[in-house]
């Protein structure tokens, strides 16, 4: 962790700043647990801690599945030539699990939480107990779950498919809460006592307190109800999922020192040229294919292709309740923009294979007409159809004129503003093979200006779209509609030829300059 501090100071601004994030949000827990326990009822924080706790436990044990792309320094593997005992290496691993911002903060969150029983002596020793061992079955068990998985997890079309269904889920865990959310209101209801979500809250850290993830943080509540015995049967299972835990990671670990994972052995068979044997060979088309073919079987650009569908359902959830359907119509114009966005940057994701484009003396306009070229393709239609479904949906038949309008113009556009920009902002993302979920440190600060600058400049050459689609919504009529689709059209084309003459000509004057920034990369 101190070799953080000297690689770089992005690298040393990103992990303040991540500290700092940490720092806040568990501080913030902490008073809100502390405020629960002093000015309401210490049972109320018990439940709030207990409830908590399982999920940390459960974020400690599932994460790591699907990031796989974490930073491997303590790689069991790395320790396989050193003459380490193994009970000792096994002790030295859990303890350095610590030994970052994740780690830091979950135990000052235990630690911090613990003192909401501050007022009880005798629960608060329980309670710290409750948090050393909490701590334990975060570390130790995500460290068994890890190790006996890794030859699973060393499998590239397992991380293939884990990277896509995580990104699925972060873009469906908002609707998915807010769709619970909306049934235990209406299960619940008024009821008589006005107590019939804590009542359910109760219940579920009742049940909770008796697994393997929210043992340990339910020890402190037993020891505050009086409840001995059930303070005793907790402390066991807390006890035997750690033991057990333990146990696991010991066996894995040592069989991962005999036999180390080698991924998935062997080659894939060839099947032909794929989309190279579907154009001619030229520079630009040659770009092309090999764009088109990281689209489809790269999860950093195929993530990004599964989440475009899901936000019109993402919306849809959000307006749902209110009934106001403004932000599902403005779905359309936005995944467009978010499409012709997503190659601002794709010199980055090429990583050290950008050097075949040096080698090979591909020319600027070639190399930004080749990565625009899959994004004409298949934009158009994926932001025709989002427009379509959008006014189905709320029924606004007569706006669909304006919005494709809109959709395609604001295409047209952030694809001519990606094609610049991508030429002369580059910025570190996630290493061909890892996980799309990762962002290499350091990468924060330069990601946010680089992607700001962009944004600004899309929104202030988007003004004359924006407002003719504007004034076609307002004023109405078919005339309206029919100039925002052809205003859009030609316009966003004469910008989209403009911006990749722009970025053909830097990047043929920064091209070792590029090459230089992307082999720096961490």
């Amino acid at each position: 962790m101190g070799n953080t501090f000297r690689k770089s100071v992005w690298q040393t601004i990103g992990l303040i700043l991540a500290s700092l994030y940490a720092l806040g949000i568990v501080g913030s827990l902490v008073v809100a647990v502390a405020a629960i326990s002093f000015f309401e009822d210490p049972a109320l924080a018990g439940l709030a801690v207990t409830l908590g706790g399982a999920v940390t436990v459960l974020g400690w044990w599932l994460i790591p599945i699907f990031a796989f792309g974490v930073d491997a320094t303590l790689d069991p593997h790395r320790f396989t030539t050193f003459a380490i005992p193994r009970r000792t290496l096994v002790a030295g691993l859990a303890v350095a699990g610590l030994i970052s911002v994740p780690g830091i903060a979950t135990v000052l969150l235990a630690l911090g939480t613990a003192f909401a029983w501050v007022v009880e002596p005798g629960v608060l020793l329980v309670a710290l107990v409750g948090a050393v061992l909490g701590v334990a079955t975060c570390v130790i068990g995500s460290r068994a779950i890890t190790t006996t998985l890794a030859p699973v997890l060393e499998s590239r079309r397992y991380r293939e498919v884990v990277a896509i269904v995580a990104v699925v889920l972060a873009v469906l865990i908002g609707p998915l809460i807010g769709w619970l959310t909306n049934g235990v209101e209406i299960s619940v209801g008024p009821a008589e006592d006005g107590n019939a979500f804590l009542a359910m809250v109760q219940q579920a850290a009742a049940v909770v307190g008796w697994t393997p993830f929210g043992a340990a943080w339910a020890l402190a509540g037993a020891a505050h109800d009086g409840d001995w015995l059930g303070l005793v049967g907790r402390l066991a299972v807390a006890l035997g999922t750690i033991g057990l835990a333990w146990l696991v990671w010991d066996r894995a670990l040592g069989r991962a020192l005999v036999r180390p994972p080698m991924g998935d052995g062997g080659g894939g068979r060839a099947k032909g040229l794929g989309a190279f044997g579907l154009v001619r060979f030229s520079p630009t088309w040659g770009v092309a294919a090999r764009t088109a073919t990281y689209w489809l079987r790269d999860p950093r650009y195929s993530g990004s292709i599964a989440v475009v569908p899901l936000l019109p359902v993402v919306i849809y959830f959000a307006t749902q309740s209110t009934g106001n359907y403004f932000m599902l119509l403005a779905t359309g114009p936005f995944v467009a923009w978010l499409l012709g966005f997503s190659i601002s940057n794709d010199i980055g994701y090429d990583y050290t294979a950008f050097a075949l484009h040096v080698a090979a003396g591909v020319d600027g306009r070639a190399d930004r007409w080749g990565r625009t070229v899959p994004m004409l393709l298949v934009g158009p239609v994926v932001a025709a159809l989002t427009v379509v479904a959008t006014v189905w949906v709320a029924d606004s038949w007569h706006l669909l004129l304006p919005l494709l309008g809109l959709a395609l113009g604001l295409l047209l556009v952030s694809t001519g503003v990606s094609s610049a920009v991508s030429a002369r902002l580059v910025y570190p993302v996630a290493k061909p093979g890892e996980s799309p979920l990762k962002s290499p440190q350091g990468a924060a600060v330069a990601t946010m200006v680089s992607q700001g600058v962009g944004f600004a400049v899309t929104l202030g050459l988007s003004v004359p779209v924006l407002a003719l689609g504007i004034a076609a919504v307002l004023l109405g009529g078919v005339l309206w509609g029919v100039a925002t689709l052809v205003g859009g059209l030609l316009y966003g084309v004469l910008m989209l030829v403009l911006g990749v003459r722009f970025g053909a000509r830097v990047y043929d004057r920064r091209l070792p300059e590029l090459l230089q920034q992307v082999q720096s990369f961490p």
